[in-house]
């Protein structure tokens, strides 16, 4: 066996195995509430040392909602079907993008939370109106279902 192989094999595992252990993303797909009824969501979680990055898509809003949405997002403790309290506001930016060619709104938020720490506990997603627009939950997503 030619000696220059094993570490030049050592050498590019080290490099690929950089690059793909960090920043791993997930799908996390969000549920449209009763209020915002025939919608989409989806948010994808990228883990960012100790904290986790979301960007969101949403393919509609509430009827009378002010456009461009104002959107509130929230890491609440509980599932969408036994919401706690809120764990996590990511509020600091409220403004969406309108995604040329389709009816659909982007944004991104970051929490203060490893990925693995909300993947371990028992955390939800909530998208939710301005309060101009009445505080309206419009979206859901429990983080165990979040999938690579």
């Amino acid at each position: 066996m030619n000696t220059r192989i094993v570490p030049l094999a050592l050498l590019m595992a080290g490099l690929f195995g950089c690059s793909t252990a960090s920043n791993h993303s997930m799908n996390l797909p969000l549920a449209a509430t009763h209020r915002n009824a025939g919608q989409t969501g989806n948010a994808t979680l990228t883990a960012e040392g100790n904290q986790t990055n979301f960007d969101f898509y949403i393919t509609g809003v509430p009827t009378g909602t002010l456009l461009p949405p104002r959107i509130y997002t929230f890491i609440n403790k509980g599932s969408c079907q036994q919401p706690g309290p809120v764990a996590y506001a990511m509020n600091d930016k409220v403004n969406t993008k309108n995604e040329a060619g389709s009816n659909g709104w982007s944004f991104y938020r970051n929490a203060p939370i490893a990925t693995s720490e909300l993947l371990s506990g028992k955390y939800s997603i909530v998208v939710r109106t301005s309060p101009e627009d009445g505080s309206v939950d419009i979206f859901c997503g429990d983080v165990a279902q979040a999938k690579r």
